[in-house]
């Protein structure tokens, strides 16, 4: 099974800058998701950051996925 990790590249740049940004005191997309755990989440910014910091997160597991199936269907 060979995975095209050229595909993977831009997504996973995407991650480590827009996705984890602001690093510290933890990532923004860290705090959102604790944020929708303990019902605090109702402010339009808090969707507008989720959707933000969300996407190349989602980017990167539509990318790795359709990289998995493309290569599982060589296969089998």
């Amino acid at each position: 099974m060979m995975i095209n990790w050229k595909k993977l590249f831009l997504p996973a740049v995407g991650v480590l800058t827009l996705g984890l940004a602001p690093y510290f005191p933890e990532p923004h997309i860290w705090k959102q998701i604790l944020n929708i755990a303990r019902g605090q989440f109702a402010d339009p910014m808090d969707w507008f950051d989720l959707v933000l910091h969300g996407f190349p997160w989602g980017w990167l597991f539509v990318v790795f996925y359709l990289e998995f199936r493309k290569n599982s269907d060589k296969e089998g």
